[in-house]
């Protein structure tokens, strides 16, 4: 898997180790459940299972979706 750098000022890299330390995880786990709750969000598919699912919904359920979103 390709690399990112991404900066972060000071108090937020602080917060985000304490909420790391608070619950056992590292900022690669804060990281990748804060990016797949973003892309659920805008409505992209996570991975394969996610997109084969979302494909399978019916229109009547697709367009409902796009309203909520």
């Amino acid at each position: 898997m390709p690399r990112k750098l991404i900066a972060f000022d000071d108090e937020t890299m602080s917060a985000l180790a304490q909420l790391g330390r608070d619950r056992m995880a590292t900022i690669q786990d804060l990281a990748d459940e804060a990016f797949a709750d973003l892309l659920k969000k805008h409505g992209v598919p996570i991975d394969l299972k996610d997109a084969l699912r979302k494909s399978a919904r019916s229109p009547a359920e697709k367009a409902k979706l796009r309203r909520h979103s």
